[in-house]
């Protein structure tokens, strides 16, 4: 089973609810629904995505996050997950703080640009870097805004945000001792739970 359904599980109380942000096709509500009971939504610009999450059984809205969320209230949902899709955003700053208007925490996994073999490829090969993470051309890439764990932290100190967990992955979605040592260099995903400082 896939690590960020693992996590989700022991960081999502059951019978909460839960908004997940470029749900793909709602593999992760429909995990949670399942499990814990949940009562969710997700979002998605894709139509493909969108069928299979109706197929699923899942609520789905089309809408673009770029447009951010204010169709919904403040303090509606319990947990607002956004994964992978970070470095897609236009404002991703703006959207993070949307994303905790309307719910108490948020759940976001980015894949961290100054992960070491991203480093190397680059120094390298002197060319855009590609791997599981980031597996575009440079002139492909939906990717906007690369960031790494310095990056994020900072940010999330810089808008009064507390980090209330963090795991840092491989590819693979396995985390190691060299990763929480050193983990802007050898975690190539993160993995973050955060919440308004009050």
């Amino acid at each position: 089973m896939r690590l960020d359904l693992l996590l989700a599980e022991s960081w999502v109380k059951p019978g909460s609810r839960v908004l997940d942000l470029g749900c793909g096709d709602g593999q992760l509500l429909a995990h949670l629904a399942s499990r814990l009971q949940v009562r969710g939504y997700g979002i998605e610009i894709d139509a493909d995505q969108i069928r299979a999450c109706v197929a699923r059984g899942i609520n789905v809205i089309e809408h673009d996050l770029d447009l951010g969320l204010r169709r919904f209230g403040d303090g509606s949902f319990d947990t607002v997950f956004l994964t992978m899709a970070l470095q897609v955003l236009s404002k991703p700053d703006e959207l993070l703080m949307d994303m905790l208007r309307v719910g108490r925490e948020a759940i976001i996994t980015f894949p961290n640009f100054a992960y070491w073999r991203t480093r190397f490829y680059l120094t390298l090969r002197g060319r855009m870097p590609m791997s599981k993470a980031l597996p575009y051309h440079w002139y492909d890439t939906p990717n906007i805004h690369l960031c790494t764990f310095y990056d994020f932290d900072a940010l999330c100190a810089e808008r009064g945000l507390r980090i209330l967990d963090r795991l840092i992955v491989n590819g693979e979605q396995v985390s190691g001792t060299l990763m929480r040592a050193l983990p802007n260099l050898f975690g190539e995903v993160a993995i973050y739970r955060v919440t308004r400082d009050v």
